[in-house]
Protein backbone atom coordinates (compact mmCIF):
# COMPACT_ATOMS: atom_id res chain seq x y z
CA UNK A 1 0.00 0.00 0.00
CA UNK A 2 1.44 2.95 -0.84
CA UNK A 3 0.51 6.88 0.20
CA UNK A 4 -2.96 7.88 1.09
CA UNK A 5 -2.85 11.27 -0.40
CA UNK A 6 -0.62 12.05 -3.46
CA UNK A 7 -0.89 15.46 -3.03
CA UNK A 8 0.58 15.92 0.18
CA UNK A 9 5.14 15.35 0.90
CA UNK A 10 5.68 12.64 3.31
CA UNK A 11 9.23 14.79 3.87
CA UNK A 12 9.68 16.36 7.02
CA UNK A 13 11.19 19.35 5.17
CA UNK A 14 8.66 19.85 2.29
CA UNK A 15 6.04 19.63 5.10
CA UNK A 16 7.81 22.28 7.19
CA UNK A 17 7.86 24.51 4.17
CA UNK A 18 4.09 24.04 3.04
CA UNK A 19 3.53 25.11 6.67
CA UNK A 20 5.77 27.91 7.40
CA UNK A 21 5.35 29.18 3.83
CA UNK A 22 1.33 28.70 3.68
CA UNK A 23 -1.35 31.56 2.38
CA UNK A 24 -2.78 33.84 4.92
CA UNK A 25 -6.39 31.39 3.85
CA UNK A 26 -4.93 28.25 5.01
CA UNK A 27 -3.30 29.47 8.18
CA UNK A 28 -6.93 30.59 8.82
CA UNK A 29 -7.60 26.95 9.02
CA UNK A 30 -4.34 25.60 10.29
CA UNK A 31 -5.27 28.11 12.98
CA UNK A 32 -7.99 26.79 14.42
CA UNK A 33 -8.88 26.19 18.11
CA UNK A 34 -11.21 23.26 20.05
CA UNK A 35 -14.84 24.46 21.35
CA UNK A 36 -15.55 24.19 24.92
CA UNK A 37 -17.58 21.22 26.36
CA UNK A 38 -21.33 23.05 26.34
CA UNK A 39 -20.37 24.45 23.07
CA UNK A 40 -19.14 21.36 21.15
CA UNK A 41 -22.29 19.21 22.24
CA UNK A 42 -24.42 22.58 21.27
CA UNK A 43 -22.77 22.55 17.63
CA UNK A 44 -21.68 19.36 17.03
CA UNK A 45 -18.36 20.29 16.13
CA UNK A 46 -14.78 19.70 17.87
CA UNK A 47 -12.69 23.11 16.40
CA UNK A 48 -13.60 26.02 14.81
CA UNK A 49 -10.76 28.49 12.98
CA UNK A 50 -10.51 31.09 15.57
CA UNK A 51 -11.35 34.88 15.15
CA UNK A 52 -11.29 38.24 16.40
CA UNK A 53 -14.15 38.47 18.77
CA UNK A 54 -14.26 34.78 20.55
CA UNK A 55 -13.67 34.42 23.96
CA UNK A 56 -11.35 32.31 25.60
CA UNK A 57 -10.11 30.04 28.07
CA UNK A 58 -6.08 29.33 27.76
CA UNK A 59 -5.47 25.88 28.94
CA UNK A 60 -1.85 25.17 28.33
CA UNK A 61 1.02 27.13 29.45
CA UNK A 62 2.11 30.31 31.60
CA UNK A 63 -0.98 31.98 31.15
CA UNK A 64 -3.38 28.62 31.75
CA UNK A 65 -7.09 29.54 33.46
CA UNK A 66 -6.78 33.06 32.31
CA UNK A 67 -9.94 33.84 30.20
CA UNK A 68 -10.48 37.32 27.41
CA UNK A 69 -12.24 38.20 24.42
CA UNK A 70 -9.54 37.59 21.56
CA UNK A 71 -8.04 41.06 20.34
CA UNK A 72 -6.40 39.87 16.99
CA UNK A 73 -5.39 37.00 15.05
CA UNK A 74 -1.92 37.30 13.68
CA UNK A 75 -1.51 35.16 10.92
CA UNK A 76 2.09 35.96 9.98
CA UNK A 77 3.32 34.71 13.54
CA UNK A 78 1.06 31.89 13.83
CA UNK A 79 -0.38 33.38 17.22
CA UNK A 80 -3.54 35.25 19.00
CA UNK A 81 -3.73 38.20 21.43
CA UNK A 82 -6.09 37.41 24.34
CA UNK A 83 -7.61 40.69 26.29
CA UNK A 84 -5.37 41.45 29.48
CA UNK A 85 -3.00 39.04 28.70
CA UNK A 86 0.13 40.90 28.00
CA UNK A 87 3.22 42.12 29.59
CA UNK A 88 4.96 45.36 30.77
CA UNK A 89 7.82 46.62 28.65
CA UNK A 90 11.27 47.86 30.59
CA UNK A 91 9.60 51.74 29.20
CA UNK A 92 6.62 51.18 31.27
CA UNK A 93 4.45 50.73 28.06
CA UNK A 94 2.29 47.14 28.03
CA UNK A 95 2.52 44.24 24.82
CA UNK A 96 0.41 41.47 24.41
CA UNK A 97 1.80 38.50 24.68
CA UNK A 98 1.31 35.51 21.79
CA UNK A 99 -0.71 32.61 22.22
CA UNK A 100 -0.97 29.78 19.52
CA UNK A 101 -4.50 28.45 19.40
CA UNK A 102 -3.92 25.12 19.98
CA UNK A 103 -3.44 26.26 23.59
CA UNK A 104 -6.69 28.02 24.12
CA UNK A 105 -10.55 26.76 24.24
CA UNK A 106 -13.47 28.75 22.76
CA UNK A 107 -15.83 29.55 25.19
CA UNK A 108 -18.06 32.07 23.06
CA UNK A 109 -18.49 32.02 19.43
CA UNK A 110 -19.35 35.13 17.90
CA UNK A 111 -21.66 34.13 15.45
CA UNK A 112 -22.77 35.97 12.01
CA UNK A 113 -23.81 34.50 9.08
CA UNK A 114 -20.77 32.88 7.41
CA UNK A 115 -19.77 31.32 11.13
CA UNK A 116 -23.83 29.52 11.09
CA UNK A 117 -23.11 27.90 8.14
CA UNK A 118 -19.67 26.96 8.65
CA UNK A 119 -21.12 25.50 12.16
CA UNK A 120 -23.92 23.79 10.14
CA UNK A 121 -21.54 22.16 7.60
CA UNK A 122 -19.66 20.55 10.37
CA UNK A 123 -22.70 19.35 12.32
CA UNK A 124 -21.74 15.71 12.78
CA UNK A 125 -24.62 14.86 14.09
CA UNK A 126 -26.51 14.97 10.64
CA UNK A 127 -23.74 12.83 9.12
CA UNK A 128 -24.43 9.56 8.58
CA UNK A 129 -27.03 9.24 11.42
CA UNK A 130 -30.05 9.62 9.14
CA UNK A 131 -29.71 6.27 7.03
CA UNK A 132 -32.71 3.94 7.73
CA UNK A 133 -32.71 0.32 7.22
CA UNK A 134 -35.75 -1.37 5.22
CA UNK A 135 -36.94 -4.85 5.92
Amino acid sequence: MGKLNLDVASSRAKSRKAHFAAPSGVRRKIMSSSLSKELRAKHHARAIPIRKDDEVRIVRGKYKGREGKVTQVYRKKWVIHVDRVARDKSNGASTPIGIHPSNVVITTIKLDKDRRDILERKDRSKKGGDVETVD
